[in-house]
């Protein structure tokens, strides 16, 4: 028997068509299986795909998602969560609002705002965690990989893995010339992933011409299938982390924000504010905020 699935196209971190990072949205997903799951994120070709399951009457949540890359599962996804609420409350014609959704990073309260006929998406992320700087030998393969010479490094910026419960190499460099020129080695990253566990590296910058923007970035992740993704929540949020954490921003108790802009390389540009409430002068709590936009609204039979 044919199952029919509501499918959506959302450009998330932006207002403007065909910028940001696109994401799929599938609602009505319990109907599906997680092979079929995989088959229609390869199918639309995002680098994730959000797929929107009802919950069962116990469960004490509003829904589940679960999220694909082309080629495998991922355990959480920052603009794919910002598309898939934007597409619920689209779907729905809701209100301003706070939905909880169940994720493989736990049960997370999403924020939606109404505002003009159109919404606001804030995501609370799973706990910060900050692993130790890596030692020289690995250091040095990152930046071979990347194209880089040590002296390109930002030398306030250890270059170390931070995680929103899913992990992102964090490595700051002095240029924006520089950055938007990156030519990396993705077999080279990709197999670099398999050594240290972690399959996306987010190279970023402080070397902004806007007052308002504080880090330009590039994220790549070869090795979930990703060479570039356009702009990402996971690595911006868990970069509010690592500065804060590091102390490479001067913070007090209470909350530090920024904004964080990616995707100018490839011209899919986005930007997202990230809130990090501070305590003991350690991240406590990590949201991002996104705009989206809506491409396209079909059904598909599967």
């Amino acid at each position: 028997m044919m199952k029919e699935v509501i499918v959506y196209q959302i450009d998330s971190f932006t207002k403007e068509k065909f910028k940001g990072n696109p994401a799929g949205v599938v609602l009505n997903a319990e109907i599906l299986t997680a092979e079929e799951m995989q088959l229609i994120a390869r199918e639309l070709n995002n680098s994730e795909t959000a797929f929107v399951l009802k919950p069962n009457q116990n469960d004490n949540f509003d829904y589940h998602v679960r999220y694909f890359t082309p080629t495998t599962e991922v355990p959480i996804c920052g603009h794919a969560t910002i598309g898939a609420l934007y597409a619920v409350a689209m779907e729905n014609q809701l209100d301003s609002c706070t939905i909880n959704i169940n994720t493989q990073v736990g049960i997370l309260p999403i924020n939606i705002l109404k505002e003009e006929n159109d919404y606001q998406i804030t995501m609370t992320q799973g706990s910060f965690s900050l692993e130790p700087a890596f030692e020289s030998s690995i250091k040095q393969k990152i930046v071979d990989a990347l194209g880089l010479k040590i002296w390109d490094l930002n030398e306030k910026c250890p270059v170390q893995i931070a995680s929103t419960e899913h992990s992102k190499v964090m490595i700051g460099i002095n240029s924006r010339t520089l950055l938007n020129h990156l030519n990396p080695d993705f077999t080279a990253l990709a197999n670099l992933s398999e050594t240290i566990s972690c399959n996306g590296y987010f190279v970023f910058t402080f070397d902004s011409d806007d007052k308002d923007v504080l880090t330009y970035g590039r994220m790549f992740a070869p090795a979930i299938g990703i060479q570039e993704d356009p702009v990402t929540g996971n690595a911006s949020g868990p970069l509010g982390g690592y500065l804060v954490q590091n102390r490479i921003v001067e913070t007090s108790d209470g909350t530090f924000e920024f904004i964080g802009r990616q995707g100018e390389t490839i011209n899919r540009i986005g930007q997202m504010k990230v809130e990090v409430t501070v305590k003991n002068h350690n991240p406590e709590i990590i949201r991002i905020t996104g705009n989206a936009v809506h491409i396209f609204r079909t059904v598909m039979s599967v």
